[in-house]
């Protein structure tokens, strides 16, 4: 599917919803959304839904979960995304209540992409203070997409380096979960920690020696395999403590 044809789908569903008549936006949605169709057609199918009223597209977005669809996911991602411009709390809530319902790693990642981590993005400070809560959650995929949330804003910093302030922030927000013991939330936070060290290798390496030498802080090896995964030998030695050892 071309760009050009998911963004008139995704007006025309867009449209069905708004006129009252779901039933049949379902209906022209759901053969597109099992069938092996790029994300980035899904994503502006998304965007386009998701700039409809709030009521509507809400209800509608939940069907849609229900049926489970691979293809689902990123297209209530991005219209949730679409909607945190103007209702981010509300965005935020409505993907943590996804998340638990998809109750699977693919549909956590799909949407701690697009709502967490586009957030974290855009808006720095009030995705953070957004998902502080999702730190603690009982729910293994909640505390999963924060990481994914922080591999979302690291791919997208580049490496700026006027940007190294905020993933020393990032890090010192994750230090709570490095003590993560459950491995689907690991491998999440891990690939965020993983994806800050590939650009900030220097933050990160401080911030582990801190965790792993000075503190001697309990974790899982992943955790850590998966943070030391970028960094270069001199970095990686002094996240481990054994510069000048050999």
């Amino acid at each position: 599917m071309k760009a050009a044809e998911a963004t008139a789908l995704g007006k025309r569903v867009s449209e069905l919803i708004q006129t009252g008549d779901s039933g049949s936006a379902r209906t022209l949605l759901l053969p597109v959304l099992t069938r092996r169709i790029p994300f980035r057609a899904l994503d502006r199918i998304g965007e386009e839904i998701g700039a409809g009223s709030l009521p509507s597209v809400i209800t509608f977005l939940g069907s849609i979960a229900a049926e489970g669809t691979l293809g689902g996911w990123p297209v209530i991602g991005c219209a949730l995304a679409r909607q945190s411009d103007r209702d981010q709390s509300g965005a935020f809530e409505r993907c943590q209540s996804f998340i638990v319902a998809a109750d699977t790693w693919y549909a956590t990642d799909i949407l701690g992409e697009r709502v967490p981590g586009r957030s974290l993005a855009l808006d720095f400070d009030g995705a953070l203070a957004l998902l502080e809560p999702w730190r603690g959650n009982l729910n293994r995929w909640i505390r999963r997409a924060v990481g994914v949330g922080v591999h979302v804003w690291a791919k997208r910093s580049r490496g700026t380096p006027a940007l190294a302030p905020r993933a020393l922030t990032l890090l010192t927000f994750l230090e709570p979960m490095f003590e993560e013991d459950v491995l689907d939330a690991v491998k999440g936070i891990g690939w965020g920690l993983k994806t800050i060290g590939r650009f900030y290798p220097r933050e990160l390496a401080g911030w582990l020696h801190r965790q792993v030498v000075v503190a001697g802080r309990r974790h899982r090896k992943l955790m850590l395999r998966k943070a030391l995964t970028y960094l270069p030998p001199d970095q990686r030695s002094l996240a481990l403590g054994t510069a000048g050892l050999s």
